[in-house]
């Protein structure tokens, strides 16, 4: 058996699981598939807050085609890490509810984040009277960041993880009701497909050694996933607005998602964390 150090253990939380985890998982399969899943969550958090800070200062400075083009490029990497993130429900609520959470819709005080702010850029088009929301989006991303910096990842949430992302594309994207006012939401899509292959793929050695077909199929739906979002791509490395998004390639969308998010929600089950 590897020997793996004391400190890695605790790190990930895995020295004081139960003893049926250990059982059922075969921790040390899973040490460092986590240890790298938490590298490239706190990398896409440092990017988000650097981005959001950008974000932020355009907003603050009264300029609105800056903040309008910074603002998908910088949610894609909230996006991205969705399952870590929802960990700490009152940041995720204050970050990134949406107009539907809020009894009073826009005019709600504690409806706050990027939505509401989408909300002023693109719909009144207009930075007035946003700088508080400013700040307080700019102090929420740096609080996640810190909070991420000292948790443990559970490993049932990170397996979890990768099919939560599909679903919610199937629930809150493909339908266009996420990014309402912008229509940007093919960044937030292309963070969710990202943020679940990457787990997808740090379990794919445990995965493959005992199921090579169930690799190989969400591998080919993964690909027609992002065979219809490159349609999409700009020269700039961005996306069209959704509205430009054919109904048929909607439609075709759905079917590989829903089998995703269907077959992902296996992982748990296929590395016995159940």
């Amino acid at each position: 058996m590897k020997k793996m150090s004391l400190a890695l253990f605790i790190a990930l939380g895995l020295l004081h699981a139960p003893l049926s985890v250990f059982a059922a998982t075969a921790p040390l399969d899973l040490v460092q598939p986590i240890s790298d899943y938490k590298i490239y969550v706190t990398e896409e958090i440092d990017t988000l807050a650097q981005d959001t800070q950008r974000f932020t200062d355009a907003i603050k400075n009264g300029d609105l085609a800056t903040a309008k083009q910074l603002y998908a490029p910088t949610r894609i990497h909230y996006e991205s890490i969705e399952p870590i993130a929802e960990l700490f429900s009152d940041l995720d609520a204050s970050i990134d509810s949406r107009v539907d959470d809020h009894e009073k819709g826009v005019n709600a005080e504690n409806f706050t984040g990027f939505h509401r702010i989408e909300y002023s850029l693109f719909s009144e088009n207009s930075t007035k009277g946003l700088e508080p929301l400013a700040d307080k989006l700019n102090a929420d991303v740096k609080d996640l960041q810190a909070r991420v910096a000292d948790i443990t990842f559970p490993p049932e949430k990170v397996v979890g993880g990768a099919a939560a992302l599909m679903e919610e594309v199937a629930a809150t994207k493909i339908s266009g009701e996420e990014d309402r006012y912008s229509h940007t939401d093919l960044y937030d899509f292309q963070g969710n497909v990202d943020g679940a292959k990457k787990i997808f793929d740090l379990l794919r050695p445990q995965i493959s050694a005992n199921d090579k077909t169930f690799v190989d199929k969400v591998d080919k739906n993964f690909a027609t996933v992002n065979d219809i979002l490159a349609k999409y791509k700009t020269k700039d490395g961005g996306f069209e607005t959704y509205d430009k998004v054919k109904d048929n390639d909607r439609k075709a969308l759905i079917g590989p998602v829903n089998t995703l998010a269907e077959d992902l929600s296996t992982l748990r089950g296929k590395l016995g964390l159940n």
